[in-house]
C-alpha cells in the first residue's frame, strides 16, 4: 500500500488540532455519537488515530472505558503516546486487523479516505467487532470538493453518501445514523477549493485552511455547534464537507458474510 499520510504532518496537526474549529467541533459530533449510540460500552479502539487528538477526547468523556488506538504510522504513534501515555497504542496495517479481545466499539475518523481497499478495510472492521458492536465513521464527502488539498492530503477518494452506505451494508453492517456535517460552512468550502484549483502549478500548502484568523474560526466554530444541535434533535444534512455515519454489526451474522 502506498503512503497514505505524509509522515512530515503529524508535528504540525498536533499544534493547530486543539485550537481549529473543524477538528472541536468534529470531535464534539463524535463524543455526541457515542453518548447517543454506545452509552455502555466498555473497549473502545480507534483506527487511525493520528495523534490521539480524538481518542484523548474519548478518554475525558468516558473514564471508564477500556481504550486503545492503532496507525498505520509511527510517527503519528509518537505524539498519540504523549498524549495519553496510558493507553495502548499499536503499529497496524487497517487491511489486517488482529485482535485477541473484540472491541465493542471501532472508530476510524477521516481514515478510510486515504485507503485504497476501503471496502477489504470495512470487512475486516466488521471481522474484528463483537457481535451487537458499534462502529463510527467520519468522512469527506462530494467529489465536486476535490481539489489539489485532497491530492496533497494524500486522499484515494471523498465519498458520496450512498456509495458509502452501499460499502458499509456489504461489509455486513446496519446502518442506524448518516449526516452530513460542515453542511453550513459548505458554501466557503467550496469557494476555497475552487480557487485553489485555479492556482495552476502553485504550491499547495496542505495546513493553510487549518490556520485560520481567530475570529473566523470562532464564526466557524459557534456555526457547527448549531449543526450539532440540529443533528441531536434528528435532523440530518444531505450535504456537507464531511459525512458521520454510525453503523451496528447484528448480533447474529451470516457465515458467509464472516
Amino acid at each position: 500500500m502506498k503512503a497514505s499520510f505524509r509522515k512530515d504532518f503529524y508535528s504540525e496537526l498536533e499544534t493547530l488540532e486543539a485550537n481549529n474549529f473543524w477538528f472541536r467541533a468534529r470531535n464534539k459530533i463524535i463524543i455526541w455519537a457515542l453518548k447517543k449510540y454506545s452509552p455502555g460500552f466498555n473497549l473502545y479502539h480507534e483506527i487511525g488515530c493520528g495523534t490521539g487528538f480524538v481518542i484523548s477526547e474519548v478518554s475525558n468523556s468516558f473514564p471508564d472505558a477500556q481504550l486503545s488506538g492503532s496507525e498505520f504510522l509511527n510517527e503519528g504513534l509518537f505524539y498519540a503516546r504523549k498524549r495519553l501515555p496510558d493507553v495502548e497504542f499499536t503499529q497496524m496495517d487497517a487491511r489486517h486487523i488482529n485482535f485477541e479481545v473484540s472491541p465493542d466499539v471501532i472508530g476510524a475518523f477521516d481514515v478510510l479516505e486515504h485507503i485504497e481497499e476501503d471496502e477489504l478495510v470495512l470487512r475486516q472492521i466488521f471481522k474484528a467487532l463483537k457481535p451487537d458492536g458499534t462502529l463510527f465513521i467520519t468522512v469527506p464527502q462530494h467529489r465536486w470538493l476535490w481539489s489539489s488539498v485532497d491530492v496533497h492530503a494524500c486522499h484515494a477518494r471523498r465519498y458520496e453518501a450512498d456509495e458509502l452506505h452501499v460499502k458499509v451494508a456489504q461489509a455486513g453492517f446496519e446502518v442506524i445514523r448518516s449526516t452530513s456535517f460542515v453542511s453550513t460552512l459548505l458554501p466557503a468550502m467550496y469557494l476555497s477549493r475552487v480557487m485553489k484549483n485555479d492556482k495552476t502549478g502553485a504550491k499547495v500548502d496542505e495546513v493553510a485552511e487549518l490556520r485560520i484568523n481567530p475570529v473566523i474560526n470562532k464564526i466557524f466554530e459557534w456555526a457547527l455547534n448549531l449543526e450539532l444541535a440540529l443533528i441531536s434533535i434528528g435532523v440530518n444534512f444531505p450535504i456537507g464537507g464531511s459525512r458521520l455515519v454510525v453503523a451496528r454489526k447484528p448480533f447474529e451474522t451470516k457465515k458467509n458474510d464472516v
